[in-house]
């Protein structure tokens, strides 16, 4: 996770009501990262998660002690490949991803619900070349060890979009991004997207509202382009990410929000009250879909727990729906 930018957000903002969501939802997941000293074992994580109805988790590396307990769970899982210079050893050949899949995917997978591969969580500078190639050479692995249902793409922080206000005017910052999207569209896998509306807020709180960033009611905001009207920050955010695939000619890539999520303390705007608004808000939303790609839209709540040892800003600590002792930080319904 890296703190998100939006540029020029909101030009305009109308209240014109309330607006309440009353959708089904379809696939909400929680990642479950691990950087902690504290943490509960991994058995009692997976039926942390059969205990709440949480049917979907991301994990961030081949985590053997999380694979095994993931074991006939019925969780489908977002299996990360790992850092960066995994992604550069997946790059090199397509005999180092044989051996990748060979050890962390075929010894697991079908009794744990491999859905798709992360390769690469928000790699940036020169280490996008590799995106590419590691994604062609995982997929040709899988092909091969007959296990083509599971789809390999990369999760892409929102700052790969540019002018993202309105949603309409999205477009790939870069070019490495229209060659991976137009390769998903090849193979069916969607993008994997972290899309963080508090980040947006956090940069920019003159321009966007707390309610409107957080699914709390009273606000919304037309498209000028297309008409089309959002009532919160997070279906602006994704919709721009669907028109810059539109734009580079992968119109048909699903996208899979990879990571979502808001903090309880630390920061600026970080509160229990955000945080319980936000994600239960997202939970009960995202069975509508957005206004461009209405209907189920799979999500995974960023995260599990409280992580003590998490690296930089202080509310990188709180994003957690629980405390390491598995209480929750605040109540949430799935």
């Amino acid at each position: 996770m890296a703190a998100q930018g939006v540029t020029s957000v909101l030009a305009v903002v109308l209240v014109i009501g309330a607006f309440v969501s009353i959708p089904t939802v379809q696939s909400i997941g929680v990642c479950y990262g691990v950087k902690g000293n504290n943490l509960p074992p991994r058995s009692e994580v997976v039926q942390l998660y059969k205990s709440k109805g949480i049917n979907g988790m991301r994990i961030y590396y081949p985590d053997k002690e999380a694979l095994n307990a993931l074991r006939n769970s019925g969780i489908a899982l977002i299996l990360d490949v790992g850092g960066f210079d995994t992604v550069s050893y997946l790059a090199a050949s397509s005999s180092n991803a044989a051996a990748w899949v060979r050890d962390n995917v075929r010894p697991y997978y079908p009794a744990v619900n491999i859905r798709y591969i992360a390769v690469g969580n928000e790699v940036e500078g020169g280490a996008t070349n590799s995106i590419l190639p590691a994604i062609r050479n995982v997929n040709s692995a899988l092909a091969s060890s007959g296990l083509g249902a599971i789809k390999a793409s990369t999760a892409v922080k929102f700052d790969v979009i540019s002018n993202s206000y309105p949603p309409s005017a999205g477009v790939f910052r870069d070019a490495y991004m229209k060659d991976i999207a137009r390769y998903l569209a090849s193979t069916g896998a969607p993008l994997l997207a972290n899309v963080y509306p508090y980040f947006a807020y956090r940069g920019n709180p003159r321009d966007i509202s707390l309610n409107y960033a957080t699914f709390r009611p009273g606000t919304t905001v037309r498209d000028p382009n297309n008409g089309l009207t959002y009532t919160n920050l997070f279906d602006a955010m994704v919709d721009a990410v669907y028109a810059a695939l539109e734009k580079a000619g992968a119109g048909n890539v699903k996208v899979v929000v990879s990571e979502s999520g808001w903090p309880s303390a630390g920061g600026f705007g970080a509160s229990v009250d955000n945080a319980r608004a936000y994600n239960q808000g997202l939970i009960d939303h995202v069975g509508r879909g957005t206004p461009k790609r209405p209907g189920p839209l799979e999500a995974y709540i960023f995260a599990m727990f409280n992580e003590n040892q998490k690296n930089g800003d202080p509310t990188e600590k709180n994003f957690g729906l629980s405390y390491p002792n598995k209480s929750p930080v605040y109540p949430i319904r799935f």
